[in-house]
């Protein structure tokens, strides 16, 4: 389970539509209260910060449409309340190159 902090733009087709996946779920985990993966370190970075979750839907879908997908699952913007900021990382940015780097897919870092 992972959202990126990094550029969309930047991201291989693999993990720009397996953030979109994360994303939703963790949504789904916080705005419905699901027990599954509530207390995972990605998911607990994004409670209270659901404005911040949904601003980085919102950089993923418009990616996911400049690269010809069709995107069809948005999120309610009533239940995108608390920062707009994510602050807290699981890995820094920097550590999230040297990670995409390592997986020789075609993530342009």
């Amino acid at each position: 389970m992972r959202i990126w902090d990094l550029p969309p733009e930047r991201l291989c087709r693999n993990h720009l539509l397996a953030e979109h996946r994360e994303i939703h779920a963790i949504w789904n985990i916080i705005t419905m209260k699901k027990s599954g993966y509530s207390r995972h370190p990605e998911t607990l970075r994004w409670v209270g910060k659901l404005k911040a979750l949904f601003l980085r839907h919102q950089q993923i879908a418009q990616e996911m449409e400049n690269r010809g997908f069709k995107h069809n699952s948005p999120l309610n913007p009533n239940l995108a309340g608390g920062s707009s900021i994510q602050d807290k990382f699981v890995d820094d940015p920097l550590t999230q190159i040297k990670i995409l780097k390592s997986k020789g897919c075609p993530c342009r870092f």
